[in-house]
């Protein structure tokens, strides 16, 4: 039996892809084009709001001021951390006689993945801050 276009599709799923070339400093978010470079700031403003409950995106002044927006996402990020670690604090005394076997310890992991992402989303929060108000990198304070 001769070959479909379905093994050539299979076969172009394991291509590796075209690398983007990112810059910036160790922690920049990987979705945000470099701060100063043409669009950087539309791409930091959907980042941003993707880390804030979803109603941030009707709220105008978050859109109109980057810099204000930076800032929320950071401390929404930061409080979700102490969130994390509280839970990760208290979840044996609190579910352990709630839950099955393996489900508290598997909890724990997913927590501690979860507290990663966002240590790495907040570093990312501050960066963009950063940017935002570095003149020379088209941040204007606003």
């Amino acid at each position: 039996m001769g070959r479909s276009d379905g093994g050539a599709i299979i076969e172009r799923m394991f291509d590796k892809p075209a690398e983007t070339v990112r810059a910036g400093p160790p922690g920049w978010p990987r979705a945000v084009p470099p701060a100063g470079s043409p669009g950087w700031q539309v791409a930091a403003a959907s980042w941003l709001l993707d880390l804030c409950p979803s109603e941030f995106r009707g709220y105008p002044s978050l859109r109109r001021h980057l810099v204000l927006l930076a800032w929320l996402a950071d401390h929404h990020v930061e409080a979700q951390l102490v969130a994390l670690r509280q839970a990760y604090r208290t979840i044996r005394v609190e579910l352990t006689q709630h839950l099955p076997e393996g489900a508290v310890e598997q909890a724990m992991t997913d927590i501690e993945l979860e507290g990663i992402r966002l240590r790495a989303a907040r570093r990312g929060t501050q960066l963009i801050g950063e940017a935002l108000t570095d003149r020379r990198l088209g941040g204007d304070r606003t």
